[in-house]
Order: structure tokens, then C-alpha cells, then sequence
């Protein structure tokens, strides 16, 4: 970013006044602190990269901001500093030429439902079962059957959200159904959440954010620091300086290995992790 040349020396000094405001907010603590996101997370899930009040005072001081786009393959640096580099992974992704456009995604905020009240439950509760028996039946089906070209599972690409888990592992999954199918593009996903399209850490760093666990995209040497050491019990990142993936529930989610352009980052099967580190977030 640049500041404008000016003629009035007040002017010059409102702008050097809020370019290091905004500086200083930038060098706050990330929420991939699992220590400190219980205390962050509202306020940084409503602004999660720099815009709104701060873009435009940015803006008025006469400060050029410059978003990198999805397909740009300038190195881009996450919410920790860390520069990215190129996914090895990248040509098994089936990477989006440039005359696709895919509708861009929603903000990474899966809403819970409301609690059911008693009447509810028991009026629904044998409809509930029946349909949680269909999806544990559909989901059998799709992880046992790949996509050709690939191991892309089949349907629609999306996974039933299982009642059986905790609420933010369940918001994880609904982010990561949302974007199962996007394109796959160099630096997707980096500059902002909504995108149309996500790489490797792009697609991590949204499904995360739906479920509260992350604040501001993040690359995948970002991602070797989020959370805490060692596989968790529903959900599992690993990361190493060019690529990363993450199991939830024990379902691999990966842009390296889908059967197409179009097809679920939800895989049949697990991938070799040597050479990644293991992340969880405390108690999941």
C-alpha cells in the first residue's frame, strides 16, 4: 500500500495516523489461539479481513489497499505472517482454468437450530430416526463408491450432518458441504472467506471459520500452528508448509484426489499423512 502525495502537511499526518491504526490492528492475536477465541470470535467473525469502518478510513487518508484475487498466483500471506508457497498438490486438485466462474460462496456462519421443545421431540422423533437411518444408509453408499477419475464421493458431494457429535464439529461439516464443489484455484479463498473459489488451505480455513475455530483465512503454514499438537477425536488438520487437509468425523476432506473440476472435496478413504503435522482444536 502507498500513501497519496499531498500538499497539506495536516493531511498527511491524518493519514499516517491511520495507516498505523489500522497496522497495529492487524498485529492483534489471531483466534487460531484456542485460548483466546472464546473471547474473539464475535467481533472477529463480523469483520474477518480488513474492510467496513477500516477500509474507509483507509481509504479517506488516501491509502491504497490491494486484495489479491482467487486465481492470482502472487504468494499471499496468512493471519500469522506466513508467506504461501505452491501446493505440490496442486495438479490433482484439477485446477479451474480461467473462463470459470463459479457463483461465489456465503460467509462461513452456520446458525444452530433452535433447541426442540418436548412436544417437538416427541412428535418427531420416529420421523427423526427413519431419516437419520436413510442418510446412514446414503452415506454408506457414496464413501463406497468414488466418482470416476478420482475419489470424490457421489450424490451431491455434501455429507449428512451427524446429531451425534458436538454443535461446532456439525457446523464444520455444513461449512465444508457448502463449498464441496467449488472450483479449485491458486489462492482461493486467501483474501477473503467469500470467494468462488478455494485451494487447499482456502477450503480448510472456510469450513473451520463456519464452526467458530477460526477467524480470518489462513495458508497451510498457518495451519501447522492452529490449535494444539496431535490428532483431535472429530476433527483433525494437517498441514505442512504447501499443502493441507483435514478428516472430520473420520471423512477426509482434500482438493488433492477429487474427480473433477466440479467434484466433492469429500473423499473415499485416507491419504498418506508423512511429512504433515497433526492439529486439533482442544476438547474436538
Amino acid at each position: 500500500m502507498t500513501l497519496a502525495r499531498t500538499a497539506s502537511g495536516g493531511v498527511r499526518a491524518l493519514a499516517s495516523a491511520a495507516l498505523a491504526c489500522v497496522l497495529l490492528s492487524a498485529c492483534g492475536g489471531a483466534a487460531s489461539d484456542p485460548h483466546a477465541a472464546s473471547a474473539t470470535s464475535t467481533s472477529k467473525r463480523s469483520a474477518p479481513h480488513t474492510s467496513g469502518a477500516a477500509g474507509s478510513a483507509l481509504a479517506s487518508a488516501g491509502v491504497v489497499v490491494a486484495v489479491p484475487s482467487a486465481g492470482s498466483r502472487a504468494a499471499s500471506s496468512g493471519a500469522g505472517g506466513t508467506k504461501e508457497v505452491a501446493d505440490p498438490q496442486e495438479a490433482t486438485s484439477y485446477p479451474a482454468p480461467a473462463s470459470v466462474r463459479h457463483a461465489a460462496a456465503a460467509a462461513p456462519l452456520a446458525v444452530a437450530a433452535g433447541a426442540l421443545s418436548n412436544e417437538e421431540v416427541s412428535r418427531d422423533l420416529a420421523a427423526a430416526q427413519a431419516a437419520e437411518a436413510g442418510a446412514r444408509k446414503a452415506q454408506k453408499h457414496k464413501m463406497l463408491t468414488p466418482v470416476t477419475g478420482g475419489q470424490s464421493i457421489g450424490g451431491d458431494g455434501t455429507i449428512p450432518i451427524p446429531t451425534n457429535v458436538p454443535e461446532p464439529v456439525q457446523k464444520v461439516i455444513a461449512g465444508a458441504n457448502e463449498i464441496a464443489d467449488f472450483p479449485y484455484v491458486f489462492g482461493g479463498g486467501h483474501g477473503s472467506f467469500i470467494d468462488h473459489a478455494y485451494d487447499c488451505s482456502g477450503s480448510v480455513s472456510y469450513a473451520l471459520a463456519a464452526g467458530g475455530l477460526l477467524s480470518s483465512p489462513e495458508v497451510s503454514g498457518d495451519l501447522e500452528h492452529w490449535g494444539v499438537a496431535g490428532p483431535g477425536r472429530y476433527i483433525t488438520v494437517y498441514a505442512n508448509a504447501g499443502h493441507t487437509y483435514m478428516y472430520v468425523d473420520g471423512i477426509l476432506y482434500d482438493t488433492a484426489g477429487r474427480s473433477g473440476v466440479y467434484a466433492s472435496r469429500w473423499l473415499v478413504g485416507a491419504t498418506d499423512n508423512q511429512g504433515f503435522v497433526a492439529r486439533h482444536w482442544p476438547n474436538l
